[in-house]
């Protein structure tokens, strides 16, 4: 007698749900200028609140290089700085619910944006955090690892001395070379793992995986684009660490704005879900 279970179908609360994977769009520079518009435009329209995120993102910077200074590790501070600019989109959390709302002309106030930053902890952006925290230990321990192979008989006493051998030596230059190529690989992948990750783990109900695959999927649909954009976003982030860190009040909004914009042109949104792009 055949058994009426075998060959039979689960019942329908036992089926994983489906995951839905979302289509991407062709980024042009057309999107990336529209998206930088209405990236000022945010910020424009909430400057303090916007400019408060960039305040803490700048003064967590200050103290970082501070606190190396006070332990005496002078080599960090350069490669600190450098890669500091990695963890900027989990930084930026908080622009993009504010540019989410601005979108659907919402209203909202100090406790709404940071009441949903908060529970960002019970999502999966803390592990897109990880993430982010990961690659840039990576590029902190390739630093240490290419001082000790190339400066090993280098005196870091102090910083004039630390920059005197770096940009002064036929060693510091090579030094150089291989940390600028080095770096340059490692802010390329998280740069296409986070740029429409973190504003889509922010947007959509889905899991930190699927939001990295369309990371990436969108970049290399629009590799010359996207890298571009790239290009100008670490332009700007480290332009604005000249002056003691305090230009990120200004480029840190513009730039989160920009992204969540970019995100929405390059994303289509689920049906019933977010807002149609900006014109």
């Amino acid at each position: 007698m055949t058994s009426k279970t075998a060959g039979s179908t689960p019942p329908d609360k036992l089926k994983p749900p489906p995951q839905f994977v979302p289509e991407v769009n062709k980024v042009t520079a057309g999107d990336i200028a529209a998206s930088l518009k209405a990236g000022v435009s945010d910020f424009r329209a909430h400057p303090f609140m916007s400019g408060f995120f960039g305040l803490f993102y700048a003064v967590f910077g200050i103290l970082f290089v501070w606190c190396l200074v006070w332990l005496g590790a002078i080599w960090m501070i350069i490669p600190a700085a450098v890669g500091f600019p990695l963890v900027a989109p989990f930084a930026a959390a908080g622009l993009y619910e504010m540019s989410r709302r601005l979108q659907k002309r919402e209203r909202f106030g100090w406790s709404d944006i940071l009441t949903v930053v908060a529970d960002q902890r019970k999502r999966e952006l803390g592990w897109m955090a990880f993430v982010t925290l990961f690659i840039f230990w990576v590029w902190i321990y390739q630093i240490r690892l290419w001082l000790a192979i190339i400066l090993k008989d280098a005196s870091f006493s102090d910083f004039d001395g630390f920059l005197n051998t770096v940009f002064f030596t036929p060693q510091g230059w090579t030094f150089l070379a291989i940390g600028t190529c080095v770096g340059a690989f490692l802010s390329a992948v998280l740069f296409s793992l986070t740029v429409i990750a973190m504003p889509m783990l922010m947007d959509r109900e889905t899991n930190f995986v699927s939001a990295m695959l369309t990371s990436l999927r969108v970049v290399s649909e629009s590799p010359v684009v996207m890298l571009a954009w790239a290009a100008i976003i670490s332009a700007a982030m480290l332009v604005s660490l000249v002056p003691a860190f305090l230009g990120l009040i200004f480029t840190l909004p513009v730039l989160g704005h920009t992204t969540w914009h970019l995100y929405q042109r390059a994303v289509p949104p689920v049906q019933g879900g977010s807002v149609q792009p900006s014109p």
